[in-house]
């Protein structure tokens, strides 16, 4: 089968950044969010050493902060020192957080084991083990906060490149990985590069940055990956957050075993409470989903909004001042290695559709409309696009098919919610 080359694939520690958008916070769950990143990436260096791999490459974004500061580096380079302890090199890029020219060189110096690739310029190395060439590393990182769009962050980073810029030793190498901090096609304005280029160049595998999430640009045979940030920041982040352990064998497709870091996970669970008596069933139900949600992601600590749902006599409680509030105390007051940071309230009180149609007055012509309305989807994003350009309102995005169903049902339901609210108040 031939020899074999075992890395880490990280990027975007974001390491200095805050955790954003949380309300109401403990003490504990201040501390806990804060030590959330440095602490992912001491994972992330204690996997390369329980697995022992050749190296670790991190693709850009190490410092959340152009202006990172001396106890972000104390965490960051501390990680660095245990890896050269080991006789782990690793292998570094800069990205449009940490850009070359702001880097502290005057805080700590690289240990030997690791190599910080240019930004000026297409960069390249040689990986040895036991003084026998086993893999080209080829990259670049940026230079400023900010990569000119007229130029390509992948120009000149092939293995030919490669061979002609490191010797003959080079081509004794059976391996070659590239290393890039790029928007690649998903990111129009971070540093984009063409994948089919990426994937010609004659490298066996490309470990990107920028992307937080996990993304495979062919994967049947994963040569042109993200593999996400270690540690998720906000909502927007759901799910579990990792690296890659990348396996290479000559003539095979790389093998990617993918590796949670993050102590906490961010989740947006959707709860059916229409079977709920009373509120404390409810907060059970809620505890039982969150619980189900959690043991997907392999993480024990757990940050949520919530979302309930469904037709219950309990929407018009949920609807009374201070009760929302009151329950989001009595989930977090539940469970100490869960949080919800948001509590929404998307429950609706039951109605009989088929006695609104049947009376005949507003509501089942309201009703008939709807229908009509409804099975017209083609019509509804038509319609939604012209009122929002009748208001001056951009729409910041295109609208599918499923957003503007759900928009329509959102919109009757709420209709025929007005209407059972007026009709108890005569």
């Amino acid at each position: 089968m031939g020899e074999k080359l075992t890395f880490i694939h990280a990027a975007d520690l974001h390491i200095g950044a805050p955790i954003r958008g949380l309300r109401g916070l403990s003490d504990e769950w201040e501390r806990r969010l804060i030590d959330a990143i440095p602490a992912a990436w001491e994972r992330v260096v204690e996997t390369a050493i329980s697995r022992r791999v050749d190296f670790v490459i991190v693709a850009g974004d190490i410092f959340d902060s152009v202006r990172a500061s001396y106890g972000d580096y104390v965490r960051f380079f501390a990680g660095l020192q245990r890896l050269d302890a080991e006789g782990i090199c690793t292998y570094l890029c800069t990205g449009n957080h940490d850009p070359q020219s702001v880097w502290q060189k005057d805080f700590f110096a690289l240990p030997l084991s690791a190599t910080m690739l240019a930004a000026d310029r297409p960069d390249f190395a040689l990986f040895e083990r036991e003084g026998k060439p086993v893999a080209i590393i080829a990259g670049r990182g940026y230079p400023n906060k900010v990569w000119s769009s007229r130029e390509n962050i992948a120009a000149g980073l092939t293995r030919q490149a490669a061979l002609s810029a490191l010797g003959s030793r080079a081509e004794e190498a059976p391996f070659a990985v590239g290393v890039l901090h790029t928007g690649l096609n998903l990111d129009p304005v971070k540093a984009p590069t063409d994948p089919a280029a990426l994937a010609a160049a004659g490298f066996d595998y490309w470990a990107l940055g920028h992307i937080h999430r996990r993304y495979q640009d062919t994967e049947s045979d994963p040569r042109v990956v993200f593999s996400g940030c270690v540690q998720g920041r906000d909502i927007r982040e759901t799910g579990s957050r990792g690296v890659y352990v990348v396996e290479l064998w000559p003539g095979e497709s790389p093998r990617l075993t993918f590796v949670p870091t993050a102590s906490i996970v961010w989740e947006q669970p959707e709860v059916d409470v229409s079977d709920c008596p009373n509120i404390p069933s409810l907060v059970k139900k809620v505890m039982r989903e969150l619980f189900a949600v959690n043991g997907t992601v392999s993480c024990e600590m757990m940050v949520t909004h919530i979302t309930l749902v469904g037709e219950t006599p309990l929407s018009e409680v949920l609807s009374r001042p201070g009760v929302l509030e009151d329950v989001r105390a009595s989930l977090n007051d539940s469970y100490s290695e869960f949080y919800c940071d948001e509590l929404i309230d998307r429950t609706q009180s039951p109605r009989d559709e088929e006695a609104l149609r049947a009376e005949g007055m507003f509501p089942a012509v309201f009703l008939r409309t709807a229908e009509t309305f409804a099975s017209d989807v083609a019509g509804q994003i038509d319609f939604l696009q012209e009122e929002f350009l009748a208001r001056g309102i951009p729409l910041t995005a295109s609208l599918s098919e499923k957003k503007a169903r759900r928009l329509t049902g959102e919109a009757s339901s709420l209709v025929l919610e007005l209407l059972a609210q007026g009709g108890d108040e005569r």
